[in-house]
């Protein structure tokens, strides 16, 4: 039986998520025992599935215990890896983890890429790009990594133009041309997906894109390309932790042959293994 505990953000506004975590063995002690299972935090698809399929099919061999915690937002596996309630983390994307330990004044640091989720431009109003309609809305994440993402999306697709070096850190006030006259409505990342029948369009996460039911690879219409592409998803422990071997043995996994083909035949193009 998979040992899997789904966070939401209003058990986090409660405390249940301190409490959650210390019930079950998920303290810095804890994790910092080799003995113990490696806590590891990550959000539900198709990041926590694949740790399941380490989990169910590959870790027994490997003499590697996994206990997998689902968060449903971006934030708190960060913290919570810092602070010790998880040993690792596996997310996001290196960018995001840049601003978020320059903000947070956290250590997190990166021990293996596994994956690449294209971000993409998803309507039910419109099944091309260019039919679009004039004046509508499109609903982008507000955090700052995948707001910039997004944004870089539009303008290689010429649906926007931006600010000469806006790159990584482009925002909407970075656009200097907009012949569609879009309005940008910035939510967080995991309610842009949810907004798409409120909205015109929305350039969503390839994880909540396939929460979503929807497929990258076939609905969006326009997507990232893989071709020389940083937002790799990988690994994650505070800086520090990257030589416990528990970590070492899940990062092997993770970059297995195995996980190479169920990352395939799973997602179908949607979610592209880097290995």
């Amino acid at each position: 039986m998979r040992n899997t505990l789904r966070i939401t953000t209003a058990a986090l506004v409660t405390g249940a998520l301190a409490l959650g975590l210390t019930a079950c063995g998920g303290d810095d002690k804890a994790n910092s025992d080799p003995n113990s299972p490696l806590v590891v935090a990550a959000t539900p698809v198709p990041h926590a599935e694949i740790l399941n399929f380490v989990k169910d099919e590959l870790a027994d061999k490997a003499g590697l215990e996994l206990d997998v915690r689902e968060f449903t937002e971006y934030n708190t596996p960060n913290r919570a890896t810092e602070d010790g309630s998880v040993g690792a983390n596996y997310f996001q994307t290196q960018a995001f983890l840049d601003d978020f330990n320059k903000k947070e004044g956290t250590h997190i640091v990166p021990v293996v890429t596994v994956h690449l989720e294209p971000l993409g431009l998803y309507s039910d109003k419109a099944e091309k790009a260019a039919d679009l309609p004039k004046g509508g809305t499109i609903a982008i994440p507000s955090d700052a990594v995948n707001e910039a993402r997004a944004l870089n999306l539009l303008a290689a697709n010429k649906l926007i133009e931006l600010k000469p070096g806006a790159g990584q850190g482009a925002t909407p006030k970075d656009i200097t041309k907009n012949p569609h006259g879009f309005t940008f409505k910035e939510l967080e990342a995991p309610q842009v997906a949810r907004s798409l029948k409120d909205v015109d369009g929305a350039v969503i996460n390839g994880n909540y894109a396939i929460e979503a039911d929807l497929k990258p690879a076939e609905d969006a219409l326009v997507l990232e390309s893989v071709k020389n592409n940083p937002n790799g998803n990988f690994l994650a422990v505070k800086k520090g932790n990257e030589n416990d071997p528990r970590v070492k043995k899940l990062a092997k996994l993770l970059t297995s042959p195995e996980v190479k083909k169920f990352i395939e035949d799973k997602y179908a193009g949607s979610v592209l293994s880097v290995v």
